[in-house]
């Protein structure tokens, strides 16, 4: 039976530290012993110790493409499969395509790759996880634009942290070793401040602990094989199920990716709720929300239900036992009026009514939206 090809990710904190540099070395070690070794997209920003790095590995050219009157230069993902190396080397797992390649993100072009059996390199920074997208732009004050499904990181078989101190980052930056020298003053007084890159950096290591965890319980198949045949010592324990309470708006998705993250740290799997008016016609605000929700519930895996019920309580408590939540997460109530504060509070309407399972408010420690871009 043919085997999908093994997918190594070079992860770090932020640009600069050393990914695609340790990428490099390790691809021209699998050269050096005799494996067919290509570059398929390389980004070198200008730094002359990567390119050096790279100079002996032959390279797949890539294609140009005209996108609005603009020709740019993009993976070419049919050559590589067509040239069938034993690795290929795919730089910044992130990166958005430009339309009408194969795929509009360059990490289902890896995945196309695997499938055919070749085995790949690639490198990202960890703000580009999905599930962390609200917590970068908490942390930092910017929001990423790029993203990767943690799917992607999470079937990785291998997982290399690249990890710099601080300090030692932003003595790169002013050595002109990671941006050129008209963007070192932005990158120092925007993204590179200290704080930002500690906060980074615990994210980063945090992340890779979790992913080794994950791959550490995950059951050896010939001690399941030996349970089912003989028997386990001790009773399984029940499985753990959550559901994320979403309203049409724009705290929505930071409620989803901090369940998601809760999900992950459980092994549970995740539902997503939303509750709307018996017959109102949704604004076209509403509209753009689902449809961000329902985007984000397929690049998370989660599953979304959406009900028409004038109680959002007693539907929500329909929906768990529907689907055995053991775990509610929902944003934080809105404030309430003169005659709100007569009636219950969701949460405590929730766990009346639900008295076996947990109930927690998703605190919105973003305060206003992040005004940055980062790509």
């Amino acid at each position: 039976m043919k085997m999908p090809g093994r997918h190594k990710v070079f992860l770090g904190m932020a640009a600069g530290v050393g990914k695609t540099f340790r990428m490099l070395q390790e691809a021209r070690a699998e050269a050096d012993a005799g494996r067919d070794v290509v570059i398929g997209l390389l980004e070198t920003h200008g730094r002359a110790e990567t390119a050096a790095q790279a100079a002996a590995l032959p390279v797949v050219p890539r294609r140009r493409l005209e996108h609005r009157g603009v020709v740019l230069d993009e993976m070419d993902l049919p050559a590589i499969l067509a040239r069938a190396p034993e690795l290929a080397l795919v730089d910044e797992l992130a990166h958005t395509n430009v339309p009408g390649t194969e795929h509009p993100k360059r990490f289902e072009d890896v995945a196309d790759l695997l499938d055919a059996d070749v085995d790949v390199f690639s490198t990202m920074n960890v703000q580009h996880l999905e599930s962390l997208n609200d917590q970068v732009a908490e942390l930092t004050g910017v929001r990423v634009r790029e993203t990767v499904p943690d799917a992607v990181l999470a079937d990785a078989d291998e997982v290399v942290l690249i990890d710099l101190t601080p300090e030692a980052l932003l003595g790169r930056l002013r050595e002109g070793k990671v941006y050129a020298a008209a963007r070192v003053p932005a990158a120092l007084g925007g993204f590179f401040r200290i704080e930002n890159l500690q906060a980074l950096r615990e994210v980063a290591l945090r992340q890779v602990a979790e992913e080794v965890e994950a791959k550490r319980l995950v059951r050896d198949p010939l001690a399941a094989r030996e349970e089912r045949l003989f028997g386990s010592p001790d009773p399984l324990a029940v499985g753990e199920r959550l559901l994320a309470l979403a309203k049409l708006g724009p705290s929505s998705e930071r409620v989803v990716r901090r369940a998601w993250r809760a999900a992950q740290r459980l092994g549970a799997e995740l539902d997503i709720l939303v509750v709307r008016d018996p017959g109102a016609e949704p604004t076209a605000g509403e509209r753009a929300a689902l449809e961000n929700l329902r985007r984000l519930a397929a690049v998370l895996g989660a599953h979304l239900t959406v009900e028409e019920h004038d109680d959002v309580a007693s539907a929500t408590a329909r929906v768990a036992r529907d689907r055995g939540t053991t775990y509610i997460l929902l944003g934080a109530p809105a404030a309430r009026g003169a005659l709100g504060r007569l009636r219950e509070p969701l949460p405590m309407r929730l766990t009346r009514l639900l008295p076996n399972v947990d109930v927690r408010i998703v605190a919105d420690r973003g305060g206003p939206a992040p005004s940055r871009d980062r790509p």
